[in-house]
């Protein structure tokens, strides 16, 4: 008869607890739950999650994955800009005070749900171009010292204590492509050029970031080391802006995004590894400028405009080896 061993030339291992790290295919015998697992590939999907309080675009997020995320801001169509911030655990989205100042086109950033920076955008009556900053520390928003440029339509990437804001404008033609940092208690305007003042969408730290899909609607892809913006020759698959970021620059997820044919709204997610990017499963509802937060394996998307203001929230996800318990059935 034919044995595992014989096919393999070796025995199903018996062991205490589960091994780690794990191999695709890899077999072993639970001897404490009594069962022989299996290792198998989880493939990368979203899942519909709960939907947002207050459907909105333009809205940015801070959190750490698809359980604990944060999104605030926004407009709700002109000439409303929304305060509203709200939290998720995973089941439900949950309304927490509100900002300080009204804002839409801004930045923000953030690697956990209870501390989150807000810079520059636009505030009411739909024209006025803001610096003013604020803080986040998971019970409520302080105004923080504002930016040296007053602008819009921005890029901005890393924590409330260390973070990063690049290229937009001031008005119509009038382009930025200035580079500030934030030290946690001031903005420091820094030699760091980009080569495109409009937006993309950006993830990393401070000084490691990447900015992909700077506008309008482009498949760039831009690397920040602290010091120095520099183009890379990888470029995205799905050409796009005003997406929804999470991640690392070596380990990044682009989801959503505004693309340049009708519709205009794109499902399209990527992933990149630090040195290029693959196409994901798509997401159920096209969108553009939606809110996001989360790493590569774990994130979430909420909100945007479809063909109206949506609440709508989907979870991601990510590919990954995953424990399967061998069964007769």
């Amino acid at each position: 008869m034919t044995t595992y061993k014989g096919i393999n030339g070796f025995a199903v291992q018996s062991v205490a607890s589960d091994p780690s790290p794990l191999d695709e295919g890899q077999v072993w015998y639970n001897n404490a739950t009594y069962a022989f697992k299996l290792a198998g590939i989880q493939v990368a999907a979203w899942a519909s999650g709960a939907n947002l309080n207050t459907a909105r675009s333009q809205l940015r997020g801070a959190g750490s994955s698809q359980n604990n995320g944060l999104v605030f801001g926004g407009t709700t169509g002109a000439p409303a800009i929304s305060v509203a911030s709200e939290s998720y655990n995973g089941t439900a989205w949950t309304n927490t005070p509100s900002m300080n100042t009204a804002k839409m086109g801004f930045a923000g950033c953030g690697n956990t749900q209870t501390a989150a920076l807000a810079f520059g955008g636009i505030t009411d009556p739909y024209v006025n171009v803001t610096a003013a900053s604020e803080s986040w520390n998971g019970t409520s928003w302080t105004n923080t010292p504002s930016l040296n440029t007053a602008k819009r339509n921005i890029d901005g990437f890393g924590t409330n204590t260390a973070a990063i804001v690049t290229g937009g404008s001031q008005a119509p033609g009038a382009q930025l492509f200035a580079t500030e940092s934030w030290n946690g208690s001031s903005w420091t305007n820094i030699p760091a050029t980009i080569p495109i003042s409009n937006a993309g969408c950006s993830l990393g730290t401070q000084t490691a970031g990447i900015m992909a899909g700077a506008g309008p609607s482009s498949n760039q892809t831009l690397s920040f080391n602290g010091s120095t913006w520099t183009t890379l020759p990888a470029t995205l698959n799905t050409a796009r802006s005003g997406a929804s970021p999470a991640g690392t620059q070596t380990a990044g997820l682009i989801a959503a995004g505004n693309i340049s044919a009708p519709p205009f709204n794109s499902n399209a997610t990527e992933s990149w590894n630090g040195s290029g990017w693959t196409s994901l499963a798509n997401m159920s509802t096209a969108r553009r400028e939606p809110g996001g937060n989360g790493v590569q394996t774990s994130s979430l998307v909420a909100g945007g405009f479809t063909t109206g203001f949506t609440a709508v929230t989907e979870e991601f996800t990510g590919a990954a080896v995953a424990i399967k318990t061998i069964t007769t059935s």
